[in-house]
């Protein structure tokens, strides 16, 4: 099993109010959702006017797969209009391998 995990990190450059930065950080967050098969949240910064953290999470059988979501969701925030992004990281866990050396059964 495999876990993609990407961090993305904005500046809203517009956002005068946490109101206005919740409207830009919701619209992005539901969109994300919607397009792709992936878990997001707002991670850190969530006081901050300008500023908004989000972890991006799949899960898939194939390292690939989730490489290619991973990117696929990075590109979107790169054309996220009211926002800027100004770093993204991404790491593939390998989960489980050795959890069970017997086989897939557990034994």
């Amino acid at each position: 099993m495999f876990v993609g995990v990407l961090r993305l990190t904005f500046h809203i450059p517009h956002a005068r109010s946490l109101k206005e930065k919740r409207s830009v950080v919701r619209k992005f967050r539901d969109r994300v959702r919607a397009r792709f098969d992936v878990s997001i949240a707002e991670v850190d910064a969530q006081d901050l006017l300008q500023r908004a953290v989000f972890g991006v999470s799949v899960v898939s059988g194939d390292a690939a797969v989730c490489d290619s979501v991973m990117s696929q969701v990075a590109r979107a925030a790169e054309t996220q209009e009211d926002a800027v992004l100004t770093e993204h990281a991404t790491e593939i866990i390998t989960v489980g391998e050795d959890l069970y050396p017997g086989g897939d059964d557990g034994r």
